[in-house]
């Protein structure tokens, strides 16, 4: 096996190593990956790597490259087989492993590849990412001779999805797992689950021939919004390409974002949890925070990212958080990560127990008028610094309340305005969020102004 390795810095990325196959990212760096991440965590005293891989067509040889890294450095490496990520997560959690290595790009196009880590059970992200890269670049691998076992653990994880469905009443309901990774485990659930269960796009197919795999774009929901009401189902639940994301349709059609699905599920758990802290990323709803401290509950706004509201989770023993991404995190009877397929069963038993359809569920959550979340091209060495600026300017302003914990979050008698340095890709993110379109139109007035003066071009707003 080759040594030192210089990795793409482009595939390095906030949460993930990330690459287009065979462009910047091929078998011998999948390999190289494996010995630098076998380093780490034999440096940390692990002994063991569980190693999944979602649907994608070059993921099997993916991850048969990274065990031949992992191997090398003398660790045990457990296959648990294709599936979603989540299923990954479970099985370093309940194995007491060193580590965990998905091979997946979640929902980027067909052509890319990827790997998700977790060092034992907590997040791996930022600078270990970082770390990996040159650590295969000055080739300064652990050394050994470890072993390749076949562990599946896909009984044990759908029966552990089903142990916590507490439903009452059937429901019917339409599931899309988008030919992603969650299509085998979906299937195996809609078996088990009491009531009218309809899967569409079960087969896992790397190509997604269907439709992209992301549950955050509109588009991608058409035909689970069509499904639904062809059929007469009550809801519908879609994930993305590895399974930590979901989607959420009523029986109109209508779109559960994630800081709604939030708002149910936050209500729901603090009967039982009173007082609990609940984190929400700070792209979610004024709503959501609202809602969490009218049911008893104590918000937090944190940052944008799965890794951070993990540890943030961890750190502060909260119950539950997520993102208006989709990523969901039940501490409460479970783990702690992101996991689409365990939210479909808390959400599917929300439904079933509370006496009434999803539908009018979403109807008692107070409305508000939002833009949709805007990501406009700003240079990498300018993406950070707007949001300063804009906080400088604004630090005097009596009408104005400035939240910085992820960019600038302002808030006004209106609503607020959100504006945020992607951690991935070259954009600004921004979002506006009022009680009434004219106040979402002096909200938006402002961001425009704040764009200019800071020399950005504002997105269009519509």
């Amino acid at each position: 096996m080759s040594h030192a390795r210089r990795l793409d810095p482009s595939i390095l990325k906030e949460y993930d190593i990330r690459g287009v196959i065979d462009q910047n990212l091929t078998l011998d760096d999948a390999r190289a990956v494996g010995r630098a991440f076998g380093t780490r965590v034999a440096e940390s005293g692990g002994t063991s790597v569980c190693l999944g891989w979602d649907g994608r067509t070059a993921s099997p040889d993916f991850a048969d490259a990274v065990a031949e890294g992992l191997t090398a450095c003398g660790l045990e490496v457990r296959r648990i087989g294709r599936g979603p990520t989540p299923m990954l997560y479970y099985a370093v959690w309940t194995q007491n492993a060193g580590g965990g290595l998905m091979v997946t790009a979640s929902h980027n196009p067909p052509e890319y590849n990827g790997f998700k880590m977790m060092l034992g059970t907590k997040s791996f992200y930022g600078e270990d990412i970082q770390r990996l890269g040159r650590i295969a670049a000055a080739g300064e691998f652990a050394e050994g001779q470890g072993r390749v076992v076949d562990t599946p653990v896909f009984d044990d994880y759908v029966n552990r999805l089903m142990r916590d469905y507490d439903g009452e009443r059937e429901i019917a309901c339409v599931w899309d797992p988008g030919n992603g990774a969650a299509g085998e485990v979906v299937t195996a659930l809609c078996g088990r689950l009491p009531g009218r269960h309809i899967v569409i796009n079960a087969d896992v197919d790397g190509t997604f021939p269907n439709h992209h795999p992301d549950p955050t774009v509109p588009e991608n929901l058409k035909q689970l919004q069509e499904t639904v009401t062809k059929e007469g189902c009550e809801m519908g639940v879609a994930f993305d390409g590895d399974g930590d994301r979901i989607g959420v349709v009523d029986a109109r059609g209508r779109i559960l974002w994630g800081d709604q699905l939030m708002v149910l599920l936050a209500r729901d758990l603090l009967k039982e949890r009173p007082g609990a802290t609940i984190i929400a990323d700070v792209k979610a709803s004024r709503v959501l925070f609202d809602a969490i401290g009218e049911a008893g509950g104590e918000p937090l706004m944190w940052r944008t990212g799965h890794s951070l509201i993990k540890s943030k989770m961890a750190e502060l023993n909260a119950p539950l958080a997520g993102e208006m991404s989709g990523h969901l995190f039940f501490a409460d009877r479970y783990y702690g990560f992101d996991d689409a397929l365990y939210a479909a069963v808390r959400l599917t038993g929300l439904v079933s127990r509370a006496g009434t359809s999803l539908d009018q569920l979403f109807d008692g959550i107070a409305g508000t008028v939002a833009t949709p979340e805007m990501r406009f091209p700003v240079p990498s060495e300018r993406k950070f610094k707007v949001a300063g600026e804009i906080e400088e300017r604004l630090k005097d302003d009596p009408d104005a309340e400035v939240n910085t914990i992820d960019g600038v979050r302002v808030s006004t008698p209106d609503g607020w305005w959100l504006l945020r340095a992607s951690n991935t890709q070259d954009v600004l993110v921004a979002r506006c969020e009022a009680q009434s379109q004219d106040g979402l139109e002096r909200l938006k007035d402002s961001l425009r102004k704040n764009l200019e003066e800071s020399g950005v071009t504002p997105p269009d707003m519509g």
